[in-house]
């Protein structure tokens, strides 16, 4: 169902209408067309900055200059020294940031290293850069952030600024949203300073057009991850599950994964076979029609795997129901269904997957939801079910990296689908505006989001939940 409100709100008139009323803007996302670059930053400029003990320097430049990006600087930057050092001895070229006179010159995107933000005097370096120059970002352009988690810093004062910075990125991200601009951290372990070329080539393109205001904590995978040398087709050669492929979202990852090389098995009810098949043969994936809740399904499954291509190395678990009654008023039945289809189904599956099925280094992608962070009146069923994905995800992470592999999860917010769709008109359009950004997410960005974790551009993420939502305005 397309949304009329934004085509309004993007035409002439209709942005004279809503600027003049005060009517929430709901920018035009610039999505990716196509599938990952080997220099996506390409005629792109990125203005670089940094704390004065910045620690990423060498890292960052690395990460964009392979991407293709023109890096600017400003020279009287507290966190020069370490940027043109590490310049220096990577031969990589720097440029002076434009005047502000130089109208339509200003930086597609502004990266920040503040590993070094030890206090008020690091979060002033972080004002100083940052406040001349969000006015002058471009619409569709990007803030990133990167330091150390809270946890790594044993000096007080270093923790406190570290937790600042989660304020600072979600509040920004709420004034720049209505330009299309997304504001992100990244909290970089001390092990994964070298993986950082996937999470900017993720966070600084289209890919992530849809998330904003969020904060990832990168690590060092158990298995050491050699730096990505080759970005484009990052999924060619894997074999790719995807459960209640058959249409939505489970139809869009499908067809992302397809597009960045992966061999894709779809999964869904076997009344769905029919647009199963339509679906998957526009990449040539391998239809399986099942009931994921069947007592021989998590069988069936590996079965299939391991007679086809030897197993799996990626699974996402997207299948997913709803069932919506107030507590006091729901019956036995619909709290089951839900628990098995969004829960139970899960646990099964990768159970019999864990022990043949799935690779060594495979990789688990589950569907949560803002439902079970935030919590919805009339879904304490479904609640439950995301919420119990998240702490599964979190739990299963240590065994996954003694696989050489890692778990996560995407958790959507508001999504335009056929669900959303059947909605009254009034929730709908409630739904759609209480973002950062103003209007819902496409299936297409939830895909995005499962693409980047079932990759090796995510060498560094295990035991994560990332919100795929706009920042949307309820839940943590």
């Amino acid at each position: 169902m397309s949304d009329r409100y934004l085509e309004f709100a993007n035409s002439p008139l209709g942005k004279s209408i809503a600027t003049a009323l005060g009517l929430p803007a709901a920018p035009r996302l610039r999505r990716a067309k196509s599938g990952y670059a080997a220099r996506p930053l390409a005629d792109r400029a990125v203005l670089l900055g940094g704390g004065s003990h910045g620690e990423l320097a060498a890292s960052l430049l690395t990460a964009l200059d392979g991407a293709g990006a023109t890096v600017q600087i400003v020279p009287s930057h507290p966190g020069l020294p370490p940027i043109k050092h590490a310049a220096a001895a990577a031969g990589v070229t720097l440029k002076t940031e434009p005047g502000a006179e130089e109208r339509n010159s200003a930086a597609y995107a502004l990266v920040f290293d503040a590993t070094g933000v030890n206090g008020p005097s690091g979060l002033r370096e972080l004002y100083d850069f940052c406040q001349p120059r969000v006015g002058r970002i471009p619409g569709n352009g990007r803030v990133l952030l990167l330091s150390r988690a809270p946890a790594e810093n044993k000096d007080a004062a270093a923790h406190a600024a570290s937790q600042a910075l989660r304020g600072f990125v979600r509040s920004l991200a709420k004034e720049v949203g209505k330009k299309g601009i997304t504001v992100n951290l990244l909290e970089v372990g001390g092990d994964a300073d070298g993986l950082l070329a996937g999470p900017l080539r993720f966070f600084l393109s289209e890919h992530s057009a849809f998330i904003t205001g969020q904060v990832l904590p990168l690590g060092a995978p158990f298995a050491p991850a050699k730096a990505l040398k080759e970005f484009e087709a990052p999924l060619a050669g894997k074999v790719a599950v995807v459960t209640g492929a058959a249409r939505g979202i489970g139809a869009a990852i499908a067809a992302t994964l397809a597009r960045e090389g992966a061999q894709v098995v779809g999964i869904d009810r076997p009344q769905e076979e029919g647009v199963l098949g339509q679906t998957l043969a526009a990449f040539n994936g391998l239809g399986l029609p099942l009931d994921i809740t069947a007592a021989d399904a998590p069988a069936r499954i590996a079965e299939e795997l391991e007679r086809r291509f030897g197993g799996a190395d990626i699974v996402v678990h997207n299948a997913g129901i709803t069932r919506d009654k107030m507590l006091k008023n729901m019956p036995a039945h619909f709290w089951d269904q839900v628990l098995d289809v969004n829960f139970g189904a899960i646990l099964r599956i990768n159970e019999k997957l864990l022990s043949g099925g799935l690779k060594d280094g495979g990789r688990l992608v589950c569907i949560s939801s803002i439902g079970g962070i935030g919590g919805n009146a009339g879904q304490t069923n479904y609640g439950s079910t995301k919420a119990g994905v998240i702490g599964y995800v979190e739990a299963l992470a240590a065994e996954m990296a003694r696989r050489g592999g890692a778990i996560n999860a995407v958790a959507p917010g508001f999504i335009e689908t056929q669900m959303t769709a059947a909605m009254p008109a009034v929730p709908r359009e409630v739904g759609r505006r209480l973002s950062s950004l103003g209007q819902g997410g496409l299936p297409i960005d939830i895909a995005e989001a499962v693409t980047f974790f079932a990759s090796a551009h995510a060498a560094a993420v295990n035991g994560r939940t990332l919100r795929v939502c706009g920042q949307n305005f309820f839940g943590a």
